[in-house]
């Protein structure tokens, strides 16, 4: 035995190609296996938006005048920033209107969807170190990368099967065009895939590496947007961002397949980069590495909503910062409308509260929209705590004085208050952008109330996350039903004609329909009680479980 441990054999050389790549099959089974219910769920969240896409636009749009003017509304600068460079709006069709007019939203979420995939499997298994037991066995050096690499490629092909399905099936849309951009959402999600590869070496955290990658895909969209609004069909701008390039195939229109060469040669050479960073640093460890801290924390980090606020600082200023700008923009296309006002579509009309009442219309809708993306960040704060928990960050903190009460009260109390301020802070930057492009500045006081009007919405999503924390913290993403089903009727109701009862069950739909309607305070008061019961009764039932269970 002494003489097998010290046997040159054990020691003399690296792993060659091949062992570096051991048991990567045996690794995308189990990744597959593992993400069985979470790729399902994006798979057919993609069908669903293309069956609701080319179901809902005939209905909503009668008439090729309708579609016409429909499309009228993207073809200006704010438009096209909105939606993209605008091919095939001067001849406008069912086909080129979803591809064209709706591709930038499947190829952010396919790169989100990406983003979210590499880093699950690669950086976040070095954090909670699960990667380490995996590479106690015969694992290659570089099996969880590729591994993940490949479960991503497969995901995006699986999507982009179902979206060509829909729309060659259901829709009866053109093959050619629709494989067209089944691929280009498939090729934009690989591209942002080997982005994440590169940024799960930089940082010890799994958010932090997400956060970098998320921050390229803001940064494709500027570009995108600064080129798309300088000239129909986009300039030199857009050919530098990786959502251009999938939206320069331009199907329906152009047929272009060679754009897809680019996001294709990102994740190659991407991946590549990945690769030669991964061998230049040990497992857990990343290439930049985390500062040490203060030798003397500041006084208010010694109590629990200090903590608490430090922990969400960051989350609070992105999502803040995100917001603004949406509402600025959202706010500047109140002057498009107006000048679109007589070829509106009847659906439209009706959707934004009538031609007499557009303006305030739209401006109530958009508080009720704001209100939706507030409550996902209110779901997020719930995650964050979930995070705390099982990285076991919460029991140090625990272990002191400080009770359970006071540690999930106090961040519960930080998320509410910010729930609060993005809600204030969007109602004013979309009052804002009214105001500079109308020229009237009571739209900035008129739209802060109406956004903070439409808070408790977000506060009762935040309750109920906080609810399923305390009882079954697994079930907290159950919460994201809510959004879901609140964006669904209050964005679609209308143009489907639920019922009334259907409206009834989102908490967004309560609030007055400021400024269309006028204030109203029992709506605000109810939700608002609603919202302080689930929440105690989460922090009631977080005293009664242990501390990082399922």
């Amino acid at each position: 035995m002494t003489a097998t441990t010290h046997s040159p054999a054990n020691t003399e050389r690296a792993p060659s190609n091949g062992h570096a790549l051991a048991g990567t099959g045996t690794l995308v089974r189990f990744m597959l296996r593992r993400d069985r219910i979470r790729l399902l769920a994006w798979t057919a969240g993609f069908a669903a938006l293309t069956l609701y896409l080319v179901t809902a636009l005939p209905v909503a749009y009668e008439t090729e005048a309708d579609l016409a003017a429909a499309t009228q509304l993207f073809a200006d600068p704010v438009g096209r920033m909105l939606i993209g460079p605008g091919y095939g709006f001067d001849d406008p069709s069912f086909e080129r209107f979803v591809a064209n007019g709706y591709g930038l939203y499947f190829f952010i979420l396919s790169a989100l969807m990406s983003i979210l995939l590499i880093v699950r499997h690669t950086r976040l298994e070095e954090q909670t170190g699960r990667a380490e037991l995996v590479r106690a066995n015969v694992v290659g050096r570089h099996t969880a990368l590729t591994s993940a690499l490949i479960v991503t490629v497969i995901t995006n092909l699986v999507i982009g099967a179902a979206v060509f399905g829909v729309m060659v099936a259901v829709a009866g849309f053109g093959a050619g065009g629709s494989a067209l951009f089944a691929a280009s959402i498939a090729a934009v999600g690989v591209g942002f895939g080997g982005i994440a590869t590169i940024t799960a070496q930089l940082t010890e955290y799994s958010r932090a590496a997400a956060g970098i990658a998320g921050a390229a895909l803001g940064a494709a969209f500027v570009l995108r947007a600064g080129g798309d609004m300088a000239a129909e069909g986009g300039n030199a701008l857009s050919w530098t961002s990786p959502l251009g390039w999938g939206q320069q195939t331009a199907p329906f229109v152009l047929d272009r397949w060679w754009p897809l060469a680019l996001p294709l040669g990102l994740a190659v050479v991407a991946a590549a980069v990945g690769y030669a960073l991964a061998v230049r640093r040990d497992v857990g460890a990343s290439l930049f590495s985390a500062r040490p801290g203060p030798a003397t924390a500041a006084p208010s980090l010694g109590t629990p909503l200090g903590l608490a606020l430090r922990l969400q600082r960051a989350s609070i200023l992105g999502w803040g910062a995100a917001l603004i700008i949406g509402g600025l923009v959202f706010g500047a296309y109140t002057d498009a409308l107006i000048e679109a006002l007589a070829d509106m579509p009847d659906v439209f009309l009706e959707l934004f509260g009538g031609a007499e009442d557009m303006v305030a219309g739209y401006l109530a809708y958009m508080a009720e929209f704001m209100a939706y993306l507030v409550a996902a960040f209110a779901i997020m704060a719930v995650r964050s705590l979930r995070n705390e928990e099982t990285g076991g960050r919460a029991e140090p903190v625990l272990a002191t004085p400080v009770s359970r009460w006071a540690w999930l009260g106090s961040n519960l109390a930080v998320a509410a208050a910010a729930v609060v301020v993005l809600m204030g802070l969007t109602g004013a930057a979309t009052g804002a952008g009214a105001a500079i492009v109308t020229g009237e500045a009571h739209h900035v006081g008129e739209l802060t109330a109406a956004h903070l009007n439409h808070a408790p919405g977000p506060l009762l999503v935040l309750g109920v996350a906080a609810l399923l924390f305390g009882v079954f913290p697994r079930a907290v993403p159950i919460a994201w039903v809510l959004v879901g089903y609140g964006l669904v009727v209050g964005t679609f109701g209308p143009l489907l004609d639920l019922p009334e009862a259907a409206f009834d069950l989102s908490p967004f739909e309560h609030p007055a329909e400021m400024p269309l309607e006028g204030f109203a305070l029992a709506p605000v008061a109810i939700l608002t009680l609603l919202a302080i019961v689930a929440a105690a009764l989460g922090l009631l039932a977080f005293r009664q479980r242990g501390v990082n269970v399922t």
